[in-house]
């Protein structure tokens, strides 16, 4: 059971690897007390960026902190999923007080926390990881180097150019039409690193905390070795977008059948941040037929694609989303938080988004916009292209009541504001306004 350090019980945590696999004794233990302790409401957390198992702990511990004071009496039970993600040093964890300065400037090198991350995340890669350590630092700018950095970065993240797409790395689909690598990892090297320097020269310009700003008249483009190490970033985010899905899919959806087996009147609440909203939402997939033990679903700057519930995408009557009909599986709403501070979604999220063969190149810091709304992240935007979906801002959403199905999107602008570049406020969740949302989501207490 529980850290004695955590601020809410009964608390469970819930460790799963790579492919999915649950850690055995955890579940048990979850499935035995959640009966034994007659829990009416349990809230499911799994986190996004993180390194470990204390940081993801610590974000579960601030989140949940103040629910027992928002819901008094509510027989509630709490569960911190732990799934193998990466965090670069230069991110913030998610913590109730996050300082309002910018982190230090973006640099090429790795540092010696990302290298031991990339260990960790990747295990058996030491020698990868090593040899794309010392490009990094030596920045030839030989087209040669070029070409093997992409190559490793490649390699690492298990991509093959060409090939078949790794299970569950895209958001939607078109039909009858092969599922192919984005430009990200399949394009010419050098120039999707310049893409990726002057965007984050021109968030590191500036003005306001996670709001791009213009570009400056005249401005150079930057070495293209400045944006090498968001391109090994946003690889690795490749990687555990991959995961995440599968994560969701094959680990979590399951558990949470079990529980709605050993606990018929259980109601399930799920909260997912960044990556860990896109598990929870593919663990939706992963629940048996006729298990309706999923009351609500809330997402906290979700890291996938907006079009991923949608039946048919506006700009290709051929595609769909992943996820199309899935929020279905839920007997509640769907609640998708967004922010327009959050850079990682709206600047890099869309440029690390582009699909294989698109040809045009989008230099400039106003990505989002550049590249056209079908790049657009859940957490930037909110649900798009699903009928009937609700828009409420935070005051709206915390008046209530939420409807009691479907799709509602709530601008959290008003508090998921702080960070600076590269990320903005991606991580400004731990908030006691969302944790009413949750609650209020869930219609707990």
């Amino acid at each position: 059971m529980a850290d004695p350090g955590m601020s809410v019980e009964p608390y469970w945590e819930l460790t799963f690897d790579a492919d999915g696999d649950v850690d055995g004794p955890e579940r048990d233990r979850l499935l035995a007390g959640v009966t034994r302790r007659q829990v009416r409401d349990l809230i499911v957390f799994a986190h996004g960026w993180n390194n470990d198992r204390a940081g993801a702990t610590a974000l579960y511990r601030d989140f949940y902190a103040p629910v027992p004071r928002l819901a008094p009496g509510g027989a509630i039970g709490y569960v911190g999923v732990i799934w193998p993600s990466m965090l670069f040093c230069d991110e913030r964890v998610p913590r109730a007080a996050p300082p309002a300065a910018a982190p230090p400037a973006h640099a090429s090198a790795l540092d010696e926390e990302t290298r031991h991350a990339l260990l960790e995340t990747f295990p058996g890669k030491a020698p990868l990881i090593g040899r794309i350590s010392l490009i990094l630092e030596q920045r030839h700018s030989q087209d040669a180097e070029f070409a093997e950095f992409g190559r490793l970065v490649r390699e690492l993240v298990e991509v093959v150019p060409g090939g078949p797409q790794p299970l569950f790395a895209a958001d939607t689909l078109a039909e009858g039409v092969p599922q192919s690598e984005p430009v990200l990892l399949t394009g010419d090297t050098a120039t999707v690193c310049g893409e990726f320097a002057q965007a984050l020269a021109g968030l590191a310009g500036s003005g306001s905390p996670g709001v791009p700003g213009p570009a400056a008249e005249g401005f150079a483009p930057p070495d293209p070795w400045d944006g090498a190490r968001e391109l090994l970033r946003q690889a690795t985010y490749y990687a555990m977008k991959r995961r995440a899905g599968t994560v969701g899919e094959r680990g979590l959806g399951p558990v949470v059948g079990q529980l709605a087996a050993r606990a018929p009147g259980l109601r399930v609440h799920l909260v997912g941040h960044s990556f860990g909203g896109r598990l929870v939402s593919f663990a939706l997939g992963g629940l048996a037929e006729g298990v309706r033990a999923v009351k609500s679903v809330t997402l906290l700057q979700g890291a996938f694609s907006h079009y991923a519930f949608a039946a048919r995408l506006p700009f290709d009557a051929r595609a769909g989303g992943m996820l199309q009909g899935q929020q279905k599986r839920i007997d509640g709403p769907l609640v998708c938080c967004h922010s327009r501070f959050d850079t990682a979604l709206g600047t890099l999220y869309p440029l690390a988004s582009r699909m294989a063969g698109e040809d045009e190149s989008f230099l400039g810091v106003d990505i989002g916009r550049r590249l056209g709304p079908q790049w657009g992240a859940m957490g930037h935007d909110g649900v798009q292209a699903v009928p009937g979906t609700v828009g409420l801002d935070l005051a709206g959403a915390l008046r209530g009541p939420l409807p009691t199905a479907g799709c509602v999107n709530v601008d959290v602008s008003e508090v998921v504001r702080r960070g600076g570049p590269p990320c903005g406020a991606h991580s400004d969740i731990v908030h006691p306004e969302l944790a009413r949302l949750v609650l209020a989501a869930g219609r707990i207490g």
